[in-house]
């Protein structure tokens, strides 16, 4: 597991702790794309993904001198991001003026094209167009989640972290990781079912 492990950015972190902005500035380029996709997932508006992502990477510079450790550092910077997002959309809520662009780009979404990209069986059109529909339908599924079911199933799913992490991201016992990913597993596969066919579980 990679938290027991050592943290492969810590000789970064501490130049960081010394003042070496440039080592910071390193760890943005690794996580960036990653924070991104993260925060894309829950704040579906595309224009505000990035301001997120900078507000994400200010609160991370800022409380670095606090960090010790004591988890891996991508970790514990995804919990940061977790809760601008969650900071971002209770503001939305108050002031429900966002754009149409994450409908408008969302079928050139890097995510959807994977999904694409994993389940086309052939070059035929008819091949194409299902793999297109049962991205677009699992994509859809994610967003129709609860807010909690939605980040669980990205975590471990889109961003590949363990259980462990993943707990400690959402700052809750495994067992609710547990619980929270087979329900959203649960939810796709019922939308899935009846485009996959015989394809059934494949997938989910």
């Amino acid at each position: 597991m990679s938290m027991t492990t050592p943290d492969a950015d810590a000789p970064l972190i501490e130049r960081i702790k010394r003042g070496d902005v440039k080592a910071f500035e390193m760890l943005v380029v690794k996580y960036q794309r990653r924070i991104e996709r993260l925060i894309g997932r829950m704040v579906r508006d595309t224009d505000l993904v990035q301001d997120i992502a900078q507000e994400t990477f200010i609160r991370a510079y800022r409380a670095i001198p606090q960090f010790r450790g004591e988890s891996a550092f991508y970790t514990w910077l995804y919990r940061i991001a977790v809760n601008a997002a969650k900071k971002a959309l209770v503001e939305m809520k108050r002031d429900p003026i966002v754009t149409e662009s994450a409908r408008a780009s969302r079928d050139d979404d890097d995510e959807t094209s994977r999904v694409e990209n994993e389940l086309t069986d052939g070059e035929t059109p008819e091949a194409l167009l299902a793999s297109k529909e049962i991205a677009a339908t699992v994509n859809a599924s994610i967003d129709a989640l609860s807010e909690d079911l939605r980040q669980a199933i990205t975590l471990r799913e889109i961003e590949g972290l363990s259980y462990e992490e993943i707990a400690e991201v959402m700052n809750c016992p495994i067992g609710t990781v547990r619980s929270r990913i087979f329900r959203a597993r649960e939810a796709i596969a019922l939308k899935l079912r009846p485009l996959l066919d015989t394809r059934e579980g494949d997938r989910w």
